[in-house]
């Protein structure tokens, strides 16, 4: 349920509007097609390495047993960056949808109340982070079936006021594709942020009871949950919804009026259907920063467990929670919130150099287990006493790291293209902080490039428990 609904958030339910007035149905559904099978293979990747040797915080572990210590090092460092900055803002993005309702309360407030519930809820154990997380997940999920079911009848005209609608707008002016090949690049960065959140199976892994049995399960189900919740919904959008509508530009999470959602329940004359899907997009903004909470905390503890961050972060209470790792996650969230408060420069900032790191963490991931798979049979093993072995080896993971490298070069080419220096270093400074911090470790400890024979693929017995 958390792999599930990781992958479901604003980005399904608001900006999947504007990436079909980007490129149309058609282009739209390619580039979430295209980003969605990345994912597919990118889980069962990751699946492999988690049963195998399941830790929190397993990607900065992985790159480094399997590429070189450095780089195990700046993922891990990027992505607990990354965690701490969205919590920030989600936060922000949760006083922005509290006020739909209530505009009149102060954001700072209404945000802060929030942080403390979440802290709150980390604090006691990592189950009550899993029964939180579960029961927004499921508000997500149900929201979507319901959406699905709802647009099918309408598409046939059994629901609302319009008769049987079919495809005539995927022909509509210049759909199903609009823009070319552009467009459709362009809502690959769209579809690839939608989507991220998946991977946090992998961090969950040390902390579940029986990894061996949970991630397989999770994993099997990613590629059918991904075509069920975004394919078929983008699909049930275009086809109700014209690409030329003004009403799809909205790509921002406070445009509750505006999502894509909103509009095909109030075309069936679903009563308040703006403010049951406000109180949905509530829940996945929660569960973006719970999850967050959790996620940075986790890789926090187990850098410091390898020696990458000061010892006391290894510090836990007696539910086996990361104390400090958790505090320190929570109070540069909070210090970030409070600069959006004050200066937007820095925020943006700060917000820019954090958004390219799931795509490197993604990046991570599929080397990480290309490196693995190469090593573990240079070493002789067996491939099936796997508890979990990955499909299409070694297509999979290629074809991720690929597609990763469009996405991340593809993040600004606005900028390229006008040779904006300045833009571009805003853009592009998550992978400046990846390698400022890889540099550092390189010469600090002189780590190398791991060859296959010097990479440790032993069979840990017992995955990582506090």
């Amino acid at each position: 349920m958390i792999a599930l609904g990781g992958s479901i958030g604003t980005g399904l339910f608001v900006a999947s509007g504007s990436s079909i007035s980007t490129a149309g149905p058609g282009g739209a559904l390619i580039a979430y097609a295209a980003i969605g099978i990345m994912v597919y293979f990118l889980m069962t990747s990751l699946g492999e390495m988690a049963t195998y040797m399941p830790v929190s915080g397993s990607f900065a572990t992985y790159a480094t047993k399997f590429i070189d210590p450095a780089f195990g090092f700046a993922l891990g460092w990027n992505y607990w960056f990354n965690w701490a900055i969205t919590l920030a803002v989600d936060l922000s993005t949760i006083s922005l949808v509290v006020k739909y309702w209530f505009p009149s309360w102060t954001s700072w407030k209404i945000s802060l109340t929030f942080m403390i519930v979440l802290l709150v809820i980390n604090f006691i154990s990592v189950g009550s982070f899993g029964e939180t997380e579960y029961w927004l997940s499921s508000i997500k999920v149900i929201a979507v079936i319901i959406f699905l079911i709802v647009g099918i009848l309408s598409i046939l005209g059994i629901l609302g006021n319009q008769n049987f609608v079919g495809l005539t707008n995927y022909t509509y002016k210049k759909a199903p594709f609009v823009g070319g090949i552009p467009a459709i690049l362009s809502v690959f960065v769209v579809a690839g942020f939608s989507f991220q959140g998946t991977e946090l199976i992998g961090i969950t892994a040390g902390e579940s009871a029986t990894p061996e049995k949970s991630i397989p399960k999770a994993i099997k189900q990613v590629f059918w949950r991904i075509l069920l919740f975004y394919i078929l919904s983008i699909a049930v959008i275009g086809a109700l919804i014209p690409y030329t509508s003004p009403n799809l530009l909205g790509s921002g999470a406070g445009d509750i009026a505006i999502s894509p959602f909103t509009i095909v329940f109030k075309k069936v004359g679903i009563p308040l259907a703006a403010g049951v899907m406000n109180a949905v997009i509530l829940t996945s903004v929660i569960s973006a920063a719970n999850s967050g909470l959790y996620a940075a905390s986790r890789m926090l503890w187990s850098m410091s467990k390898q020696g990458m961050a000061p010892k006391a972060f290894q510090r836990t209470n007696g539910r086996g929670v990361p104390v400090f790792s958790l505090l320190l996650t929570a109070l540069v969230g909070a210090i970030a919130l409070f600069t959006s408060l004050y200066g937007d420069s820095f925020y943006e900032l700060l917000v820019a150099a954090s958004g390219l790191t799931g795509f490197i963490a993604w990046l991570g991931i599929a080397f990480s287990h290309y490196r693995f798979r190469k090593a573990y049979l240079y070493k002789g093993y067996d491939l099936d006493d796997l508890r979990y072995k990955a499909k299409w080896f070694p297509f999979g993971p290629i074809l991720a790291i690929v597609l990763g490298i469009i996405i991340i070069l593809g993040q600004d080419v606005r900028s390229m293209v006008d040779f904006n220096i300045g833009r571009l270093l805003i853009s592009y400074s998550g992978l400046i902080i990846l390698f400022v911090c890889w540099l550092y470790y390189k010469i600090r400890y002189k780590t190398k490039f791991l060859k296959l024979e010097d990479i440790d693929v032993k069979h840990e017995q017992k995955h990582n428990r506090y």
